[in-house]
């Protein structure tokens, strides 16, 4: 089935593109991640950006921004660019952060591209592993090229759960709260550190669910996609659909999303009045 997606300047396709970026990418993030790196704090409790994140952005960036002059681009770290055009960027360079910047391995970069609010091409990499994970809107999720898809596991108690606490002691506190309420009732969670890869994790059936109380665009974007087009389900907290407006939201293999939603649901409730 031929791609719909637009075509390049140089006429590849935006999935080569994508990935050319991403991998030149993680070979400058590989190259520094032992170094010294200026760190810069945002608003929020642990919100920080690098050099790095700023370096890493400008390439991407400029990479798209040649490749479709037209896109408007909408990035974590600078004001992208404003476009007539139906088509927007969404980037994130350095998902994990802080993971990057204290040296542990398990970060990565992340592109969407979509057309008003749908999303039809999302790419996560991670160059530690040399993972690269894709989905095209109604043609699968892939993993270094092989098709994927999510878990099957039927209950909770044989499930591994991530998620990942935000930049807020109040939200992190509420996590904390969920967490409580399903322990031990489930196999394990994972702290990530990456949304990104937490739901990328989700789409090729690493994680059974994962879920989060405070996103951005460029954490969610390519990640949705990933795990719809997986087989996988993601809403908000309450079982509505998302958009890339959303923060919270559940992603999970489909079978446990309502018994997740059931046990945790005081606690779902107690977020939902955190601005």
């Amino acid at each position: 089935m031929k791609s719909s997606l637009p075509t390049s300047k140089s006429q590849r396709g935006a999935l080569e593109i994508v990935t050319s970026a991403l991998k030149q990418t993680g070979d400058v993030l590989l190259e520094r991640l032992s170094g010294e790196k200026l760190v810069e704090r945002k608003p929020g409790r642990a919100n920080i950006v690098t050099n790095i994140d700023r370096l890493a952005e400008k390439k991407i960036v400029d990479i798209l921004h040649a490749e479709y002059p037209e896109f408007g681009i909408v990035t974590e770290e600078s004001e992208g660019f404003t476009s007539n055009s139906p088509y927007v960027w969404i980037i994130d360079p350095i998902d994990g952060t802080n993971n990057y910047t204290f040296g542990i391995p398990l970060f990565c970069t992340t592109v969407a591209l979509a057309k008003g609010d749908v999303i039809l091409l999302g790419v996560t990499y991670d160059p530690v592993r040399d993972e690269l994970f894709y989905a095209e809107q109604g043609r699968g999720t892939f993993l270094n090229g092989k098709k994927v898809v999510v878990s099957q596991r039927p209950r909770l108690n044989d499930c591994l759960i991530g998620y990942d606490l935000g930049y807020r002691a109040e939200v992190g506190n509420a996590m904390f709260g969920i967490t409580k309420s399903l322990w031990p009732g489930i196999h394990g969670f994972r702290i990530m550190g990456s949304a990104a890869l937490g739901l990328a994790y989700v789409a090729c059936g690493r994680f059974d669910l994962y879920f989060h109380a405070w996103l951005y665009p460029w954490d969610l974007a390519a990640g949705s996609l990933m795990v719809a087009e997986a087989g996988g389900l993601v809403t908000d907290w309450f079982c509505n659909p998302v958009s890339l407006d959303t923060q919270r939201i559940i992603a999970s293999n489909r079978i446990t999303h309502t018994e997740f939603v059931t046990l945790a649901e005081e606690y779902l409730s107690r977020c939902e009045g955190l601005e």
